[in-house]
């Protein structure tokens, strides 16, 4: 299995380069404690939750400071550049990284980014499957034309192209239960998460996208990564009460997430995020430990990952430390260290 660790918040009152400074401590510490991978997210235009708008520019930085961990994108948000720009920024990190790099793809569940640069949000699946194929031509590192519906390209040939081959490994993210079949079929491996869902809701959706997998006879076998909120603590009172507040903090988050893309004809179907907006406004936090994090000592989260493993058929867990950025750094570094010296050798 593969497990790494997603960064992404910026914690709450910090400047923003001190929010830089402490993701690079995370990232050393992940190298230094025996991590496979660091995944970066992709946020426009909220500096109060993150400073992450370039990815891409971190990967690079990061990929200068360490030596085995690999990098990667959680993910990277394909219709918001021009897919040619992407595939050279992306064969860029891959060199410099020395062939450490994954590439996370996805298209966004909330318009907001879309808005403020003008792109329709009715258009990003399409975008997002165009800039995909685009991408996927130009490493080749041939001359190449293509005619879509939003990216028009005549004769080029883009330099340089990843050291990996064929491409750095891909991974996309999917929350909705066409996308879950969607990347079956086009024979992707997985990132999921437990926002929209949890444990049981994921259980289905893992089904399609194992069966639109097998039924596209696409090789290999399909491959599921788990991102989850973890709270390690000495005891487990501790590991559930001290993250109440910012677990609480970040659901209500996520509620309003929710409720701002309806009302509108471009952001998908408006009864389902009702529906989930209305259920996750209702968990309660006992419900939440239940079937959306994994918060306890080194002995209760082995437990919970192994159950996790072997019910969902897992390839790889990405754990986050600070959904909400109400943590401190010292809590935050307390659990990482739960995870990597005492359940970590346990899972391997």
């Amino acid at each position: 299995m593969h497990f790494g660790i997603f960064i992404e918040e910026r914690r709450r009152g910090v400047s923003e380069a001190d929010a830089f400074r402490e993701a690079m401590e995370l990232v050393d510490a992940s190298e230094a404690w025996g991590l496979d991978g660091v995944w970066l997210g992709e946020i426009h235009f909220n500096g109060m939750r993150s400073v992450q708008s370039s990815p891409l520019a971190l990967s690079a930085y990061i990929a200068g400071r360490t030596k085995r961990v690999r990098i990667g994108t959680a993910v990277q948000v394909l219709p918001l550049t021009n897919p040619i720009r992407i595939a050279e920024d992306v064969a860029t990190v891959d060199h410099l990284s020395g062939g450490r790099f994954d590439f996370g793809i996805g298209r966004s569940g909330s318009p907001r980014a879309y808005d403020a640069l003008g792109i329709p949000y009715g258009e990003s699946q399409g975008r997002f499957l165009e800039s995909l194929e685009v991408i996927r031509e130009a490493w080749k590192g041939k001359p190449f034309s293509y005619d879509g519906e939003f990216y028009k390209i005549k004769n080029v040939t883009v330099s340089p192209t990843p050291v990996q081959a064929p491409h750095p490994p891909l991974r996309m993210a999917a929350n909705s239960e066409e996308t879950f079949i969607q990347v079956g079929q086009l024979g992707i491996p997985l990132f999921v998460g437990l926002r929209d869902h949890d444990v049981a809701s994921l259980r289905p959706n893992l089904k399609a996208y194992r069966e639109a997998w097998r039924a596209a006879g696409n090789a290999g076998n399909p491959d599921v990564c788990l991102r989850i909120p973890i709270y390690g603590a000495p005891t487990a009172r501790e590991a559930e009460e001290e993250p109440r507040e910012s677990m609480t903090s970040f659901f209500q988050r996520h509620v309003e997430l929710l409720k701002s893309g309806m009302g509108r004809d471009d952001t998908g179907s408006a009864s389902r995020r009702a529906h989930l907006a209305e259920k996750t406004a209702k968990m309660t936090y006992e419900e939440l430990l239940r079937t959306r994090v994994a918060f306890g000592t080194g002995a209760e989260m082995r437990e919970r990952f192994a159950e996790l493993r072997e019910d969902l058929g897992l390839d790889g867990v990405i754990i986050e430390l600070n959904p909400a950025g109400l943590l401190s750094m010292e809590q935050m570094l307390r659990s990482l260290k739960i995870f990597t010296h005492e359940v970590l050798p346990k899972l391997r």
